[in-house]
């Protein structure tokens, strides 16, 4: 399914805006990715982009890349389980992993900073 990301048709004020052509293919969005919680391994896929780019899409994540502020170490960590998310109240039922998701890794509470869905990594930082 295809998503339109051009102008709405209505003004602010409530009436209608008169658009001088319709509607172009470029303009068309895609679908959002949700990526939910893996079991084993990342899962990604390759998703053509405007000019023949490719952009990675994270379909699946098990492991997500945690920073830790106070001693500036990364390290890659087990994903257990998602335990809440502001962009969706479903979101946490269903294991969907968006960016400002709080994940339950094996060093503790972390907070999503990248956009796997765009990205195709889970960057996170620890909540202390």
């Amino acid at each position: 399914m295809s998503y339109y990301q051009g102008r709405d048709k209505r003004k602010p004020t409530g009436g209608t805006l008169h658009h001088f052509r319709e509607k172009r293919k470029y303009e068309l969005g895609s679908s959002p990715t949700e990526t939910t919680l893996g079991t084993d391994a990342d899962s990604r896929k390759p998703c053509r982009c405007f000019g023949g780019n490719l952009k990675m899409r994270l379909d699946q994540a098990a492991y997500a890349n945690v920073t830790d502020v106070k001693t500036n170490a990364t390290k890659k960590v087990k994903i257990l389980k998602v335990k809440t998310n502001p962009s969706n109240v479903d979101y946490a039922r269903r294991g969907v992993i968006t960016k400002g998701a709080i994940i339950e890794t094996e060093l503790g509470d972390a907070r999503v900073s990248s956009r796997p869905g765009q990205d195709g990594v889970l960057n996170a930082i620890l909540m202390k």
